[in-house]
C-alpha cells in the first residue's frame, strides 16, 4: 500500500459513507435513477433516450420505461429532434425542475440537521474542506461529460 493509498482510502471511505447517508435521508417520492435522469437533463439539456440510458448505466428499454413514467408525472416531455425527424428528445419541464429543487432543498435541510450537531471545530473543518469537496464534484462532472 502506497502512502497515497493509505491517506486516500480513509477519506474515500468517509465520503462514500456520507454519500450513503445523504441518499438514505433523501425524500423518496421519486427514485434515484429518476432524479439522476432529471439532473442530467437539467445539466445537459434535452437528450435522446439512448443517450440517457448510457449516462445512467441502464438498458434502453429500462430508460424508455422510466422516461414514460416521468412524462406521465409531468417532469419531462418529448420533443422532435431537429437533427433527425425520426427521433425524439427528452426535455425537462418546469415541474421537473421544481421537483429537483425541492429534492435538493429537503436533502440539504436533512444534512444540515446533522451538521448542526457537530462541534464548532468540526464545522470549521468542514468549511475548510469546501474547496476540495467542490473540486471533487467538478471532477465527477468532467468525467460524466466525457462519458
Amino acid at each position: 500500500m502506497t502512502s497515497t493509498t493509505r491517506t486516500t482510502r480513509p477519506v474515500a471511505e468517509a465520503l462514500y459513507a456520507l454519500g450513503a447517508t445523504v441518499v438514505r435521508r433523501a425524500p423518496r417520492a421519486v427514485g434515484l435513477t429518476a432524479i439522476s435522469t432529471l439532473a442530467t437533463l437539467e445539466r445537459t439539456g434535452p437528450r435522446r433516450v439512448t443517450d440517457l440510458a448510457g449516462v445512467q448505466g441502464v438498458s434502453q428499454p429500462s430508460m424508455t420505461s422510466l422516461v414514460t413514467g416521468l412524462e406521465r408525472a409531468g417532469y419531462v416531455e418529448r420533443r422532435d429532434d431537429p437533427t433527425d425527424k425520426r427521433a425524439a428528445l427528452v426535455a425537462l419541464t418546469d415541474a421537473g425542475t421544481d421537483t429537483l429543487r425541492e429534492r435538493r432543498r429537503l436533502g440539504t435541510a436533512s444534512v444540515a440537521e446533522l451538521v448542526d450537531q457537530l462541534s464548532p471545530d468540526d464545522r470549521a473543518s468542514l468549511e475548510a474542506a469546501l474547496p476540495a469537496l467542490r473540486r471533487l464534484r467538478e471532477l465527477d462532472e468532467e468525467q460524466r461529460e466525457r462519458a
